[in-house]
């Protein structure tokens, strides 16, 4: 069983032409007889190359718009049969069926089709039936068989052919089988989790995940961990997408940080104002909006300048030249926009580092899907946190409304509670936060460290007083008790968004009457641990 393989017979079917006629033609100099279907076929003898059809091999034309062409004994025997086992050779003598010794398989573009928009009807006759079938097969044997589901495989199979006389390793066959279940799973995967976002019976019984590697991580958290980073088939803009124009190898802290910082970005809309978010161990340090990306950048930094450095920067518009100038005073570990303009791509090139992210677009904060989180032995799955501040109805709990200033404040602090971790607490004023309190086990705690944060921010800028003074503030949760809104209060808040929600509102808000503190109920909660 630990023998190479000669390969004599080859059956090629695929979508992904790429390298196909390469392929074949190292594969006919050593005399291999090329068996193929319908678009491959032709390309193979438009090249000058000798093609059996699959018609022609089993007997049997090609049916159903192409739906059945080799879901046939004399396709998966020829896959299936076990070398040197005289009862499956005496079934292949006795049914006139010869071995396959190599599978060169790409399946049906179903996930491009998906990722294009296209109608349903179109997405279901993209997916693939008989290509998974002949890759399960082939794979299962592949003692005997060797199979290739993708082009950049094709030099390894042709190398090993070269350096053993037209033979392949049983450690390359059972490396590219791995590799071979595996596409089929990403690919069902993929099929399974478009198909039950269009069914009412939520959560499915089974739900399917898979990815395709975009790169493999020096490690993880940790240097003793190992991790990669793999893309689903649900197209999102974001660090997935992106291009690096430049810097060092993304590390597995800059991917889980940087997509933390665009996810929040995201939350301004591009043609209403600029935004900037400037994230540190996956948290925002510092977030704004402006008239420019560099008004925005700026009063982002403000917030908290010494938790910057070493930052991920994420922008909402195209990176221009002033934004650029300004983000690259200070150490940066990654920045990412939609787009960057080439004057912004040359300032951002003299820091060879820095990494630069264009992401193509802006994920939508509306947009549905799934979050996944591992636990012991199990999953935990939940629907995306899509809800905007734009959709919600503030409803004033307090004898004072928020003025219309206030207001703004409050409902661009609230935009960012939503991607700090529990418990959150922001402070804002003027479209920018001046002090974040992050990840506490009690809601005091979060404020009060948000607001010795903004102290902390105060000196350092050699403000007279603390940019509290006068802010709005903002709870991703309910306050528990009063004592986490007293200490906003005496930090100087003068109005609050939460959502509202716990037995103790009444007495939380006739602390805030008590001080003439505007309060806002959203009855939307954005816990995020």
């Amino acid at each position: 069983m630990s023998e190479p393989r000669r390969i004599t017979r080859a059956l090629l079917s695929v979508s992904d032409k790429s390298g196909l006629v390469d392929l074949a033609r190292t594969l006919a100099t050593y005399g291999v007889e090329l068996i193929s279907t319908g678009g491959t076929a032709r390309t193979l003898k438009d090249s000058g190359l000798p093609v059996v059809d699959v018609s022609d091999l089993t007997g049997f034309p090609e049916i159903l718009d192409g739906r059945v062409k080799t879901l046939h004994p004399k396709v998966h025997g020829g896959l299936l049969a076990v070398r040197g086992n005289p009862e499956h050779a005496a079934t292949l003598q006795r049914h006139e069926i010869k071995p396959i010794d190599l599978l060169v398989v790409s399946l049906y573009p179903f996930e491009a089709t998906l990722d294009s928009g296209a109608a349903f009807a179109e997405c279901i006759e993209n997916i693939d039936i008989g290509g998974p079938a002949m890759i399960r097969a082939a794979a299962k044997n592949h003692a005997d068989v060797t199979v290739l589901v993708e082009p950049s495989d094709y030099d390894k199979v042709i190398g090993e052919m070269a350096q053993n006389g037209g033979m392949v390793s049983l450690e390359l066959r059972r490396m590219l089988a791995a590799k071979a279940f595996a596409r089929t799973a990403v690919y069902d995967a993929a099929i399974a989790d478009w198909l039950a976002a269009t069914c009412r019976e939520q959560p499915p019984d089974y739900q399917a995940f898979g990815g395709r590697l975009i790169q493999p991580l020096r490690y993880g958290e940790n240097p003793h961990q190992r991790a990669a980073f793999y893309r689903t088939a649900r197209r999102r803009f974001g660090v997935a997408t992106a291009r690096q124009v430049q810097g060092k190898e993304l590390s597995y802290n800059n991917i889980n940080d940087t997509d933390a910082a665009y996810e929040c970005v995201a939350e301004f809309d591009p043609q209403r104002t600029a935004a900037c978010v400037i994230v540190k161990h996956a948290n925002p340090c510092g977030a704004a909006e402006g008239a420019s990306l560099l008004e925005a950048y700026r009063k982002a930094l403000a917030c908290d300048a010494t938790s910057a450095f070493g930052g991920i920067v994420a922008l909402n518009r195209t990176l221009d030249a002033e934004a650029a100038k300004a983000i690259t005073e200070i150490f940066t570990e990654v920045i990412i926009a939609p787009d960057a303009s080439e004057e912004a791509i040359r300032i951002v090139g003299a820091k060879k580092n820095l990494r630069l992210l264009l992401a193509g677009g802006l994920p939508d904060p509306r947009a549905g899907g799934l979050t996944v989180k591992s636990v012991a032995g199990g999953l935990l799955v939940q629907t995306r946190d899509n809800a905007t501040v734009d959709e919600m109805e503030f409803k004033t709990v307090t004898r004072r409304a928020p003025s219309e200033t206030e207001l703004d404040d409050l409902r661009f602090a609230f935009r960012i509670a939503k991607h700090v971790k529990s418990n959150a607490i922001v402070f804002a004023k003027n479209g920018a936060t001046v002090g974040i309190g992050a990840g506490q086990m009690s809601r005091v705690d979060a404020a009060r460290i948000a607001a010795r944060k903004a102290e902390d921010a105060a000196k350092a800028l050699a403000l007279r007083a603390s940019p509290t003074k006068g802010a709005v503030v903002a709870s991703d949760a309910f306050f528990p008790f009063p004592d986490g809104l007293l200490a906003a209060i005496e930090a100087g808040a003068t109005a609050v968004v939460q959502p509202g929600g716990s037995m103790r509102d009444e007495e939380v808000i006739r602390v805030a009457d008590a001080h003439d503190v505007a309060m806002v109920f959203t009855s939307v909660r954005h816990f995020r641990h």
